[in-house]
C-alpha cells in the first residue's frame, strides 16, 4: 500500500511535538502538508522534515495533497475544522479535548459516520506502555482488587500574553481540568468502569492568567466502591509528584513516575501499630520505560484504523463520553452540589 499522506494543521508547539515523533511510522506516512495562518511558523515545522510538504495558511487548500489530517489547532477550532476535514473525504486524528460542547461532538461523529472516515481523538496516554501496563495488572487482579487510584500531574503551563486563547474559558473550553485533565478523566473511565457519583473544585490562585481553574481536584466514586482522584495545576513552580499514578489495590500499590518511566510495585507495608517503627516495604520495578513514545504508538494506532477500519481506541464516541463527566462536574461545582454521575460513563452514549 502507499504511504497515507498526512496534514498537520497548526504548527504551534504541539504540532512541532508530532513532528519530531514520527520516525517509527515515517515507512507508512508522509507528512505532506503543513498548514498555519502564520506561515513562517507553517515554514518552520516543514523545515523539520525530510521531504518538502506543501505549506499553505488555509488548510482547506490541502485536501488534494492529504489522505488524513492532524488537527493540533487551538480547542474551538477543533469543531468546524474537523467537520470541513470529514465531509472532505479526510480521515481525522484530533487533539484533546475533543471539542466545546456536546452538540459540536455529536456533529463531528456524525459527520465522521457519514463520510465512513477515521475520527479519533488523541488520548495519548492510553498508549504509554507504563499506564497500558498497569491497566492490564489492575484487570487481571494481580494484587488484588483496586479501591483507590490517584494521579497527579503538576506543572507549570504559564500564559503572559494577553488575549492568548489558552486563558479564556470561552476558547480553552473551561480551566485547567477541562483541557488537561480530560486525559486522566478518560484514564479513569477506562481503567475503573462507570462512575457513580463525584465533585470538582478548582481555583484560579495563584495562577491569575486563567480566567477558569488553573489547579484543579477532582475525586469520583466508581461502581463497587472504588475511588479515583485527580489533583492537577498549572502552577506548579515545584513539585514533588510531577506525574504519578497511584493504585491502591488489596495486596499492594502500584505506582506510575511518568519521569522516571517506571511502574512499580509496593507490597507487604506492615501494619501500623501506635508507637512501633514500620517495617521498611517491598520494591519491585515491573516495568522500565523511560523513553517511551505514546504518540507514536498513537499514530500507530491511527494508520491501523484507516488501513482495516477498526473503531479507534479513543474513538469519538468514548471521548464525547469522558467530556459528559466532566460537564456534569462542573455543573454541580456551579450549584455547589455533588455531581449525579449513574449512566455516564464509557459505553453510555447511546446516540
Amino acid at each position: 500500500m502507499d504511504k497515507i499522506r498526512i496534514g498537520i494543521i497548526d504548527c504551534g508547539g504541539m504540532a512541532r511535538a508530532h513532528a519530531s515523533r514520527f520516525s517509527e511510522v515515517l515507512h507508512r506516512i508522509e507528512i505532506s502538508a503543513v498548514v498555519d495562518i502564520e506561515p513562517e511558523r507553517a515554514q518552520a515545522v516543514a523545515d523539520l522534515l525530510d521531504n518538502d510538504p506543501v505549506v499553505e495558511s488555509d488548510y482547506r487548500a490541502i485536501y488534494e495533497h492529504v489522505d488524513a489530517v492532524l488537527v493540533v489547532t487551538p480547542h474551538h477550532l477543533h469543531h468546524p475544522i474537523a467537520i470541513d476535514c470529514l465531509r472532505a473525504g479526510k480521515h481525522v486524528l484530533v487533539e484533546k479535548p475533543m471539542a466545546l460542547d456536546q452538540a459540536q461532538c455529536v456533529e463531528m461523529i456524525a459527520a465522521a459516520e457519514k463520510a465512513n472516515r477515521v475520527l479519533m481523538v488523541a488520548y495519548c496516554m492510553r498508549f504509554h506502555p507504563l499506564i497500558v501496563k498497569m491497566k492490564e495488572l489492575i484487570d487481571a487482579k494481580a494484587y488484588g482488587d483496586i479501591f483507590q487510584l490517584s494521579i497527579w500531574t503538576e506543572q507549570l503551563t504559564q500564559r503572559d500574553e494577553e488575549g492568548h486563547w489558552s486563558r479564556s474559558a470561552a476558547t480553552l473550553g473551561g480551566g485547567q481540568f477541562f483541557s488537561h485533565g480530560c486525559h486522566y478523566i478518560d484514564l479513569m473511565l477506562w481503567m475503573l468502569g462507570r462512575p457513580v457519583r463525584g465533585n470538582h473544585y478548582g481555583t484560579n490562585r495563584c495562577t491569575p492568567w486563567m480566567e477558569r481553574e488553573g489547579t484543579s481536584n477532582v475525586t469520583i466514586e466508581f461502581e463497587d466502591g472504588i475511588l479515583g482522584y485527580h489533583f492537577g495545576t498549572w502552577g506548579a513552580r515545584g513539585t514533588r509528584l510531577k506525574y504519578a499514578f497511584h493504585a491502591h489495590c488489596e495486596h499492594g500499590m502500584l505506582e506510575i513516575d511518568l519521569r522516571a518511566g517506571q511502574l512499580i510495585a509496593h507490597g507487604r507495608a506492615a501494619e501500623h501499630v501506635s508507637g512501633q517503627a514500620a517495617n521498611q516495604q517491598q520494591e519491585e520495578v515491573l516495568l522500565q520505560a523511560e523513553h517511551a513514545k505514546p504518540t507514536e504508538e498513537e499514530m500507530v494506532h491511527f494508520l491501523d484504523c484507516i488501513e482495516t477500519g477498526a473503531k479507534p481506541l479513543t474513538d469519538p464516541v468514548g471521548s464525547l463520553e469522558g467530556l459528559q463527566v466532566i460537564w456534569k462536574l462542573y455543573e454541580a461545582e456551579e450549584n455547589n452540589q455533588v455531581a449525579d454521575l449513574h449512566g455516564l460513563g464509557l459505553g453510555s452514549y447511546a446516540g
